[in-house]
């Protein structure tokens, strides 16, 4: 099949027959409920582009493995090159959305996976990687859609998996037959999920041999019997089951997370690979969530390029945009957003090549990028809302602008630049406010990881006595007894 279209995705995405519950009810139809086809709507466009002749290098690449082009988004990074290529095209989704086409998470998995299966093979003399490899070349000929599940709910977090009084918190094989394994747990907040048709699952803690059982990796269609999703409310949902035209401020695209609950589900050994090889847990772990914090400073920026977008629009319809310190808090935002942007090309230009060819991210500069996401995108969002005032908390609802008896008077008293329509000024507003108060900046905070996660992981890969070596030089200041090995030879050789 090869590179698929629009049309040929969402065709494929309607023919799934999975087990899913939305506000307590069963739902059918799942990829059209008004909750959900926004974010299918995003996931669209990543075929869309890769078939229209502007955009097609940047959204297919040679596949070395099938010897043909392929979707970028089920490609494996070969190169530096290929990194940089890749937040470039993640930040270009987020502009044509303002939200995530959430396909990313899946194209991390597989690089992860493919990675961390080569190295536990060459350990072990499993088959692990052979298998990834099959599976690979069947997702990139037929340009699957592939969601990288890993968020265990982790119940008593004091506690590692094997010690928790419910041991099903975390993702577990709970038997092994000769055909495959069988599998019970849950993953919680995966985004977008159900516009995907495959999932990799992935172990999301560092695991000891007591954990045997959580340490598994594994891929399944989206649909298979045993797996039941349901919808993880978000503020503004009721606006998009209300089907307005524009109270919920994007009017095309959205996103969703879905809990997944895995209830003794069957998976055949060609669909595994990793099976209780604990301590190849954490490499899993650390290659996804540097790759998925790579992005973060992209689309990130992608999305704020639409907020600045839209403050800057509302400024003009206010009759502020020529204040002085409008165009400063203007100016500030932009460059807090190519900060943002520069920590994912930065960590980009400076990866490695792993040991199975793939090339991953710089771990210290992908932490550092994903923590200033924790902090740039609020302050963008604080001024926003400064520039467009508090309009953004106290609009009438687009029901009431269309009510014969009131909205004339909404038309009338919620005008600003006399050649600007209300309505376009109410949508502005709208967007402001979806971007500001929903869900986009939640995600900057906990989405591939929590600050003090994001510190840890800092602290772990600075290399502090290197700098205190620095300092002592320049200072004049001699070694400390303590650090006589250090001269001898020990230490790791300065970076040059």
């Amino acid at each position: 099949m090869g590179i698929r279209t629009e049309q040929q995705y969402w065709d494929s995405i309607r023919k799934q027959k999975t087990k899913v519950y939305i506000m307590g009810e069963q739902v059918e139809n799942v990829i059209d409920h008004p909750l959900i086809h926004g974010s299918a709507s995003g996931a669209a466009l990543t075929f869309r582009y890769a078939n229209e002749p502007a955009t097609r290098d940047l959204f297919t690449i040679h596949s070395p493995l099938v010897g043909e082009p392929v979707n970028r988004y089920v490609s494996i990074h070969n190169t530096i090159e290929d990194l940089m290529d890749k937040v470039k095209l993640v930040r270009f989704v987020a502009q044509k959305t303002g939200e995530c086409a959430q396909r990313c998470m899946g194209w991390d998995a597989l690089n992860a996976v493919y990675s961390t299966s080569y190295e536990t093979d060459r350990k072990y003399e499993t088959p692990y990687h052979s298998r990834f490899k099959e599976y690979l070349k069947w997702v990139q000929k037929n340009d699957m859609m592939v969601h990288g599940t890993m968020t265990d709910p982790r119940g008593d977090r004091s506690l590692k998996p094997a010690a928790q009084k419910d041991p099903d918190l975390y993702l577990r094989i709970v038997e092994r037959r000769k055909t495959g394994i069988v599998v019970r747990g849950a993953k919680s907040h995966q985004g977008g999920i159900l516009n995907h048709e495959e999932f990799l699952a992935m172990p999301s803690v560092s695991l000891r041999p007591e954990d045997k059982d959580y340490a598994v990796s594994f891929a399944l269609p989206v649909d298979t019997k045993g797996i039941t999703y349901v919808f993880g409310r978000h503020s503004m949902d009721d606006r998009l089951l209300e089907g307005n035209q524009f109270d919920m401020g994007n009017t095309k695209f959205g996103r969703y997370a879905m809990w997944v609950f895995f209830e003794d589900v069957f998976v055949p050994w060609e669909r595994v690979f990793l099976c209780g090889e604990t301590e190849f847990a954490s490499m899993i772990v650390e290659r996804f969530a540097g790759l998925h914090r790579q992005n973060y400073g992209a689309c990130s920026a992608g999305g704020m390029d639409v907020l600045i977008g839209a403050t800057s629009l509302i400024a003009e319809y206010n009759g502020i945009a020529n204040a002085f310190h409008v165009k400063d808090k203007l100016v500030e935002m932009c460059a807090l957003n190519e900060t943002l942007y520069q920590g994912s090309l930065a960590c980009s230009s400076q990866g490695e090549i792993t040991p199975s060819g793939v090339a991953v991210m710089n771990k210290l500069l992908s932490y550092v990028t994903k923590l200033n996401v924790t902090r740039f995108p609020y302050e963008i969002a604080r001024l926003a809302q400064d520039i467009c005032g508090g309009i953004i908390g106290t609009m009438p609802s687009e029901k009431d602008y269309r009510n014969p008896e009131v909205g004339p008077l909404i038309e009338k008293y919620l005008k600003g630049v006399a050649s600007v329509p209300t309505e376009h000024r109410m949508r502005m507003i709208r967007l402001i406010e979806r971007m500001t108060c929903g869900r986009t900046l939640l995600v900057c905070m906990h989405g591939a990881g929590s600050p003090f996660a994001n510190k840890m992981m800092i602290g772990r890969y600075t290399d502090m006595e290197e700098k205190r070596i620095f300092a002592r030089d320049i200072a004049g200041v001699p070694e400390p007894p303590s650090q006589a090995a250090l001269s001898s030879g020990s230490a790791k050789p300065l970076k040059p």
